[in-house]
C-alpha cells in the first residue's frame, strides 16, 4: 500500500497538545494532603509539645537592697547574655514569695523561698530547682540585754521582722520554742531591715531578728561594727538544728568580718536555713538550664560560711527537685545549648522533636506517593475510555445512519479531547494505545455504516481511515 494510501487510511496525524517530563498538577494534588498533615503536625509539636521558651521570666525576691534582691539582680545580668530578660518583683520575703508562686493569678514563674516557711501551705504545682545557698539568722542585741539562751527575751522588746517574710516565720517558731509568743510579756515588733537596725541602735528595741531575705548586708555590717552591739552565739544550735529539720549550723570564725578589728572577737555558732530557687512546674526546660546555670556562677565560690562548689546542690527539701533540674545536676547543659547560642540551640531542640511525627508520617507518604501519582494521571485517560465504551455500546445498538453520525460526531470530540490532554512522558505508552482503540472504534464504525449501504461507502470510510488499525488494542 502506498503512503498516501496508509495517510488516507488513519487520517492526519494528531498529536497532544504537550508531552511533560512530570505532571506537577498531579504531582501538587499527591503531595498536598502529605504536605498538609506534616504542617499541622509540625504547627501542633511547637504549639503543644515543646513551645518555644518565653524571652522573659519573672523573679520574687525581697525589698530592696536585700540580700535576695540584689541576687536576682545579678541573675539578671547573666540571662541577658543569651536575651532572656528576667523581671525583678520586690516583696517582704520569702512567704511572700510563696504565696505568690502558689498564686496562679499572679504572673511569676521563680522565686527565692528559705526553708521552714511552706508548713501548713498548698505548694502543690511547685518544684526546687535546688538549695542555692545558706541563709544565716542573725540576732543582734544590746549588750546591757544579757542575753545568753533565747529565752532570755522573755518581757524584752524584740523587733521580729514584717509579715511576709522568712525572717517572721522563724522568729516566731524559734520564740515559740522557748515558751515566747505574740500577746505575752514579750514585746513582738514587725520592725525589719534598716527600720529595725535603727530601732536597735537608738535603744527602742532589745534585740532584732535579721536575715537576707529582708534585710539588706550594710545594715548588718553597721550593727556588727557599733558599740554595745553583739550577734548572738547560740550555745544551743545542735539543739536547735536537731528539732527544726530545715536549719543547718554555721560557724563563723574569729576575725572573719575583720581581721583588724577581730570582728567577730570570738568563735561563733549560728542557725539558719538553706533558701531554694522554687519554680512553677510548667517552667521551660531550657529556661531552668538558664537559671542554674546563672546561680551556679553567683553561688558556686566559696564564702565565709560555704565552700566552692557547695552550691547550688540538688538537695530536696520542702519540695520535689524538678526532673529538669535532676538532669542538669547530673549532665550539665545539653550538648546543643553547649556549643550554640541559646535561642539556635532552642530552635534546633524543637525542631529534633518535630523529626518525629515528620518522619511518621513522611516515610510511608512517600511510598504512597508513586501510587498515587499513577492513579491521578492514569484517571485523565480512563476517564475517556468510559466515553469511548459507552459510544461503542450505543453503536451496537443503533443501526440508523442519523445516529450514527452524531456517534462519528461523539467520536471526534472524544479524539479531540484526548489529543488536548497533557500527558507525562512516562504514560506516552497509555496514550498511543488510547489513540489506536478510538481508531480501533471508528473502523468498528465505518465497517457498520459499509455494511449498511453497500461498496459505495467504501471509498469514504478509506477516505477517513475508517478500517480497524493495526494495535495492541485491536
Amino acid at each position: 500500500m502506498s503512503e498516501k494510501r496508509e495517510a488516507r487510511r488513519f487520517g492526519p496525524i494528531r498529536l497532544p497538545t504537550r508531552f511533560t517530563v512530570v505532571s506537577w498538577r498531579d504531582l501538587a494534588f499527591t503531595l498536598a494532603p502529605i504536605i498538609l498533615i506534616s504542617v499541622v503536625a509540625i504547627w501542633a509539636a511547637f504549639r503543644f509539645v515543646r513551645p518555644a521558651p518565653p524571652d522573659t521570666i519573672t523573679i520574687t525576691t525581697g525589698p530592696e537592697a536585700s540580700l535576695f534582691r540584689n541576687y536576682a539582680e545579678r541573675y539578671n545580668k547573666i540571662l541577658a547574655r543569651n536575651g532572656v530578660k528576667l523581671r525583678v518583683l520586690t516583696s517582704q520575703g520569702s512567704l511572700e514569695n510563696l504565696r505568690r508562686l502558689s498564686d496562679p493569678s499572679f504572673s511569676v514563674d521563680v522565686g527565692f523561698v528559705q526553708g521552714g516557711v511552706a508548713s501548713g501551705m498548698k505548694v502543690d504545682g511547685l518544684v526546687s530547682l535546688g538549695s542555692m545557698f545558706n541563709q544565716p539568722l542573725a540576732i543582734f542585741y544590746r549588750s546591757s540585754a544579757g542575753l545568753n539562751l533565747l529565752s532570755d527575751l522573755k518581757g524584752k522588746r524584740v523587733a521580729i521582722g514584717v509579715e511576709g517574710s522568712g525572717v517572721h516565720v522563724l522568729a516566731l517558731a524559734l520564740l515559740k520554742a522557748n515558751n515566747i509568743e505574740p500577746g505575752g510579756a514579750t514585746r513582738l515588733l514587725e520592725l525589719s531591715g534598716e527600720a529595725a537596725a535603727d530601732a536597735l541602735l537608738r535603744g527602742t528595741v532589745d534585740a532584732v531578728f535579721l536575715m537576707g531575705d529582708s534585710a539588706a548586708p550594710q545594715f548588718m555590717r553597721k550593727l556588727m561594727q557599733a558599740p554595745g552591739i553583739r550577734l548572738f552565739d547560740f550555745p544551743q544550735a545542735e539543739a536547735y538544728i536537731r528539732r527544726f529539720q530545715y536549719l543547718n549550723k554555721l560557724d563563723l570564725p574569729m576575725g572573719a568580718l575583720d581581721l583588724g578589728k577581730n570582728l567577730p572577737p570570738r568563735d561563733l555558732r549560728i542557725i539558719g536555713p538553706t533558701v531554694e530557687l522554687i519554680a512553677r512546674d510548667n517552667l521551660h526546660p531550657a529556661l531552668s538550664d538558664l537559671l542554674i546555670e546563672a546561680a551556679t556562677e553567683v553561688h558556686g565560690g566559696a564564702s565565709l560560711l560555704q565552700r566552692a562548689g557547695e552550691f547550688p546542690a540538688a538537695i530536696e527539701r520542702e519540695f520535689p527537685i524538678s526532673d529538669h533540674a535532676t538532669r542538669y545536676y547530673k549532665s550539665g547543659k545539653g550538648f546543643l545549648y553547649r556549643y550554640l547560642p541559646f535561642w539556635v540551640a532552642s530552635l534546633v531542640d524543637r525542631m529534633a522533636v518535630l523529626l518525629v511525627p515528620v518522619l511518621v508520617l513522611l516515610i510511608p507518604g512517600m511510598r504512597i506517593v508513586p501510587v498515587l501519582y499513577r492513579w491521578l494521571v492514569g484517571s485523565r485517560i480512563y476517564r475517556w475510555y468510559g466515553n469511548l465504551l459507552a459510544l461503542e455500546r450505543e453503536m451496537r445498538m443503533n443501526t440508523d445512519s442519523k445516529p450514527r453520525e452524531d456517534l462519528l460526531k461523539r467520536l471526534d470530540a472524544i479524539e479531540q479531547g484526548v489529543n488536548g490532554i497533557k500527558i507525562p512522558l512516562a504514560f506516552a505508552d497509555q496514550f498511543y494505545v488510547l489513540r489506536e482503540h478510538i481508531s480501533f472504534v471508528r473502523g468498528r464504525l465505518a465497517n457498520s455504516e459499509t455494511r449498511d449501504h453497500g461498496p459505495e461507502t467504501r471509498d469514504r470510510a478509506l477516505e477517513t481511515g475508517d478500517n480497524e488499525p493495526r494495535s495492541r488494542g485491536g
